[in-house]
């Protein structure tokens, strides 16, 4: 199924949580448009953008009408509606269940480790960044050991588990957190970048 014009996702290059949704569009070879989002003016608090968006945060997707932000609740939306033969998004209950462990994990030790040591290393953000170091270095432990067990984080094929943990895992030294210790991990992330259609996301340039 294919949306009836292109999508507009408003973003930023180097969010994961906006990655995570583009790479998911592209998979699925849906149309869209990127609206870039200055986060640098403080466009994410304008009131246009609060009008979307509440909370003041990336990203939101405009589908004609309808605006959702969120990017886990993106991340369903477009699974629901156009993944419809669950390419990327499981039809089943156990499997819809099985992904949303992941999504939460991705608002949890994701988001409060690694996501949030880069912030502190890329863009001088104010965080306990060794509490950061250690949810995100146990983080990469516990998927260490679960993609031991299974090529991806739902089984055998991937799914949007992850597509929504992809971007920040790899992106973990931009956080100062190596991937060398994980080599399964890093396995993990080449079958990612090999699908067909993958989209690269941006290396986001050193602090100055």
């Amino acid at each position: 199924m294919k949306p009836p014009r292109p999508l507009r996702v408003h973003r930023h290059p180097i969010s994961g949580h906006c990655h995570r949704v583009e790479l998911y569009l592209t998979l699925l070879d849906l149309p869209f448009e990127r609206v870039h989002v200055d986060l640098s003016t403080g466009a994410h608090k304008a009131p246009a953008f609060l009008a979307m968006n509440a909370f003041g945060q990336i990203p939101v997707i405009e589908d004609g009408d309808f605006v959702l932000a969120d990017s886990a609740a993106i991340m369903v939306y477009i699974g629901e509606r156009y993944d419809t033969d669950g390419r990327f998004w499981p039809r089943s209950p156990e499997g819809k269940a099985a992904v949303q462990r992941w999504l939460s994990a991705a608002a949890g030790p994701l988001m409060f480790g690694l996501a949030a040591a880069r912030r502190v290393r890329l863009l001088g953000v104010k965080l306990d960044y060794e509490g950061a170091v250690a949810t995100g270095t146990r983080l990469l432990e516990v998927l260490e050991g679960e993609l031991a067990r299974r090529p991806y984080l739902v089984g055998s094929t991937p799914t949007v588990a992850d597509l929504t943990m992809y971007a920040y895992v790899a992106r973990a030294p931009e956080g100062g957190v190596p991937l060398e210790p994980y080599p399964t991990v890093r396995a993990w992330l080449s079958r990612i970048e090999a699908l067909p259609g993958f989209l690269p996301m941006m290396v986001a340039p050193p602090k100055s």
